[in-house]
C-alpha cells in the first residue's frame, strides 16, 4: 500500500474498500489515525468501529449492508 492508495480528501461517498484503504494507511504508518480522523472528517467512533469491524471480520464488515450481520448485540 502507497500513499496513492488512499482514498480522496473530498470523499463522500464510504464503500467498504475505501474504509479498508484508510484503516490500512493507519495500521501500516502510512499516516496517523489523528490525521487520518482530521483528513477525512471522522470521529473516534467511526474510525475504531471500521477498525474493529476490519480486524474481527475482514473487509466484508465495512460494508453497510452487512452491519447488522457483524455488530455484537
Amino acid at each position: 500500500m502507497t500513499m496513492a492508495d488512499r482514498p480522496s480528501i473530498k470523499t463522500r461517498r464510504w464503500v467498504a474498500s475505501r474504509k479498508a484503504a484508510v484503516v490500512r494507511g493507519v495500521l501500516y504508518g502510512l499516516i496517523s489515525q489523528d490525521d487520518a480522523m482530521k483528513r477525512y472528517g471522522l470521529s473516534d467512533e467511526e474510525f475504531g468501529e471500521w477498525a474493529t469491524a476490519m480486524s474481527s471480520h475482514g473487509e466484508n464488515a465495512l460494508k453497510v449492508t452487512a452491519l447488522k450481520k457483524y455488530r455484537q448485540p
